[in-house]
C-alpha cells in the first residue's frame, strides 16, 4: 500500500515548547560550561541554537545563522519568492533551473521516495496544503478536495536534468514540498560550515532537530532525552548516547488540531488523505547524517513499527526508535548498548504482532 507523509517547518514557537529532544548536558563541568559559545535565533520558522564546545572564529555562530536563513529562503514554499515556490508555479509548464543546493535537496528527497517506495514523498505538498495542520488549518477538508490533492501526489513525475540543474513538474498543480527533509539538510550544511572552523564539539538544534558533532569535550557521549508524546517538555521515556550523529523525531503530537472531538495530526497519508493511524505515536531516527534522518523519521512513522524497523536494519549507520500509543518501544538492533529506558510507565517489546506491520 502507497503512503505518503510531510514534515514541514515548525510554524511558530508554540511548536518549539514541545521539542522531541531534550540534550542533557548537565553533567558537562562548570569549566566546559564557561567555555561554550550559543546562539539562539528564530529561523527556518523555529527556534534554533547552536551551542559551540570549541574555540570558533567571532563571526562563527553570525555565519551558522546567516546560512539557515538562506537554505530557508531557497527552499520555503510559504512567502511570494523563492526558487522553490518557482519551480512549484511554473509545474506543467516548463523546468526551473536551481541552485545546487535546492537541486541537492530535491534529488535526495526523490531517493528517499524511492527507497520507501512512496512513504516519504516530496510532491505531497498539494495535501499539505490543503489540510493547512500548522499553517491554521482547523477543519477537515472536502472529500472531494482531498481526492483532487491526491491524484497530484507523485514522486516519479519530477523530471530532473543533471547537466542543466533544472526541475521540471509534469503536471499542472504539482506542488513540491521539503519540509520533511529541509532541516536535516540545514543541520548538515551548518555542521561542515562549524568543521570547516575548526570545531570538533558542538549541538545544533534546529527545533527539535539535533546534530551532535564530535564528544563533549572530555570525550564522553552526548546523551539526549526522548521525549514523552504524552508529556510536557523535558520530560523523557529514555537516554540515546551519540556522538557524531543527527538525532530527529517525527510526532503525532507535534502539530495537530481537534475537529468535532477528533484529533487531526500533520503527519499525512497519501492512500487515505487523511493522518496516518497505525498505533506509533513518535519516531526517532539516529544517523550519521542529517538529511537521512530527517527524512526517515516521517518515512518510518508511515511504514509502521515492522516495515519501519525492517527498513533500518538494511541502512548503515542508521538506527531508529519507535514509541507506540500503548507505551511499547521498538529499537533497532544497533541501539541496544546506546539506549536507556528511563520511564517505567514505557516498556521494551520485540517485533511480534506489532501495530502497522
Amino acid at each position: 500500500m502507497k503512503s505518503v507523509a510531510a514534515r514541514l517547518f515548525s510554524r511558530s514557537l508554540v511548536f518549539t515548547i514541545t521539542l522531541t529532544l531534550v540534550i542533557l548536558t548537565l553533567s558537562a563541568c562548570a569549566a566546559t560550561q564557561a567555555r561554550v559559545q550559543s546562539k539562539t535565533d528564530f529561523v527556518l520558522d523555529t527556534a534554533c541554537t547552536i551551542s559551540l564546545y570549541d574555540k570558533a572564529s567571532p563571526g562563527t555562530l553570525t555565519q551558522a545563522f546567516d546560512l539557515l536563513r538562506e537554505v530557508n529562503d531557497r527552499m520555503t514554499i510559504d512567502g511570494k519568492n523563492s526558487e522553490l515556490i518557482d519551480v512549484n508555479n511554473a509545474a506543467g509548464e516548463h523546468p526551473v533551473r536551481v541552485s545546487d543546493d535546492v537541486y541537492g535537496v530535491i534529488k535526495s528527497g526523490l531517493l528517499y521516495s524511492r527507497l520507501t517506495h512512496g512513504a516519504f514523498d516530496i510532491t505531497v505538498g498539494p495535501l499539505v496544503k490543503l489540510w493547512g495542520i500548522g499553517r491554521g488549518g482547523d477543519k477537515v477538508p472536502p472529500e472531494s478536495a482531498i481526492k483532487h490533492a491526491l491524484s497530484l501526489i507523485d514522486y516519479r513525475d519530477v523530471v530532473l536534468n543533471d547537466a542543466e540543474h533544472t526541475v521540471f513538474l509534469k503536471r499542472k498543480g504539482m506542488v513540491i514540498d521539503l519540509g520533511g527533509i529541509a532541516k536535516g539538510y540545514a543541520g548538515e550544511a551548518v555542521e561542515k560550515l562549524l568543521a570547516k572552523d575548526g570545531v570538533h564539539h558542538a549541538i545544533i538544534d534546529l527545533g527539535g532537530n539535533i546534530v551532535a558533532m564530535g564528544t563533549k569535550p572530555d570525550g564522553s557521549l552526548w546523551r539526549i532525552g526522548i521525549q514523552d508524546p504524552n508529556r510536557s517538555r523535558g520530560n523523557y521515556i529514555g537516554i540515546v548516547s551519540v556522538a557524531n550523529k543527527a538525532v530527529v523525531t517525527s510526532g503525532k503530537y507535534e502539530r495537530y488540531f481537534i475537529y468535532k472531538g477528533k484529533r487531526y495530526h500533520h503527519i499525512l497519508s497519501t492512500t487515505t488523505g487523511f493522518p496516518v493511524e497505525n498505533g506509533i505515536a513518535s519516531v526517532t531516527i539516529v544517523s550519521a547524517n542529517s538529511t537521512t534522518a530527517d527524512a526517515l523519521s516521517t518515512s518510518l512513522f508511515v511504514l509502521g513499527v515492522r516495515k519501519g524497523i525492517e527498513l533500518i536494519d538494511s541502512l548503515k549507520d542508521t538506527e531508529a526508535i519507535i514509541l507506540t500509543e500503548d507505551k511499547k518501544v521498538y529499537i533497532s538492533g544497533g541501539l541496544h548498548e546506546h539506549f536507556r529506558l528511563t520511564d517505567p510507565e514505557y516498556a521494551l517489546s520485540a517485533l511480534i504482532s506489532v501495530p502497522g506491520s
